[in-house]
């Protein structure tokens, strides 16, 4: 009893009292963390063993196993393949042209009923069809809006072309005239600035000539060709040239032709 009390330490021995505690702020909670994640992580696992397997799992398994295992003897109708001549690994058929591999599997876990994947399937497909054809329309609506703008804006370049070259016509004409010492144009729109001042006089007077054609009945592509073939018969002179010819064999056989388009 004595030799046992002296093994054992004194409470207020120095060696006992000198022992430093780890007193670090937080560390006991901690501890109690990671033992608490420790126990949970063991719980979690020995929760995945005893688990029992559902039996769509278990039907799920046995599955599995049965399509990887190959047909053996003790199946009924491989044994009857085999006794008609067929080996393992063989297309089936007399000429050997047919499957090689059994027709795979599809197992339906849903709860639809049988056409309900299909029809499903053919409303996806509607519903796609349907898409496609509105995006079709809208591109072309698109397309055609875009290919009349180009139409608008085209026509409206040319008019705008049409209508400076008929005044460089006015005025070229206006000059050969005087050259000529005209003082009259054969109308009053061969001359810029002078279709106006005739149109009021012609007001007051009130004078009106059925036979002859109004300018303002006449389109400015109308007026341009009247004037330029005035100009080169009368003058043989083409504005797109720029230049007066000596005679009509000239003009014919120099000047491209008598509009635009041919002087491109």
């Amino acid at each position: 009893m004595k030799l046992n009390m002296a093994e054992e330490e004194d409470y207020m021995s120095d060696s006992f009292i000198n022992v430093q505690q780890d007193i670090r702020p937080g560390l006991p909670m901690l501890r109690q963390i990671r033992e608490a994640r420790r126990k949970e992580e063991k719980q979690q696992e020995a929760n995945l063993k005893n688990r029992q397997k559902s039996l769509k799992e278990e039907e799920q398994e046995r599955r599995d196993i049965g399509l990887k295992n190959a047909l053996g003897c003790e199946n009924k109708g491989f044994a009857l393949l085999q006794k008609m001549g067929y080996k393992s690994g063989q297309a089936l058929g007399k000429s050997g042209g047919g499957i090689v591999e059994p027709i795979p599997l599809n197992v339906k876990t849903g709860k639809s009923g049988i056409g309900h994947e299909a029809l499903l399937k053919r409303k996806a497909e509607e519903k796609l069809e349907n898409y496609r054809r509105k995006i079709h329309v809208k591109t072309q609506a698109e397309e055609k809006a875009a290919e009349q703008f180009r139409l608008r804006l085209k026509h409206k370049q040319d008019e705008v072309k049409l209508e400076g070259d008929l005044r460089r016509s006015q005025r070229a004409c206006q000059q050969l005239d005087a050259q000529k010492n005209i003082q009259v144009p054969r109308e009053a729109w061969y001359w810029s600035g002078l279709e106006e001042e005739t149109e009021e006089e012609e007001e007051e007077e009130k004078e009106h000539d059925e036979d002859e054609y109004k300018s303002e009945d006449l389109s400015v592509l109308e007026k341009l060709q009247i004037l330029t073939g005035y100009l080169r018969e009368e003058h043989l002179y083409c504005i797109w040239c720029g230049t007066a010819y000596e005679d009509k064999e000239d003009l014919s056989s120099n000047c491209p032709g008598p509009t635009s388009a041919d002087h491109d």
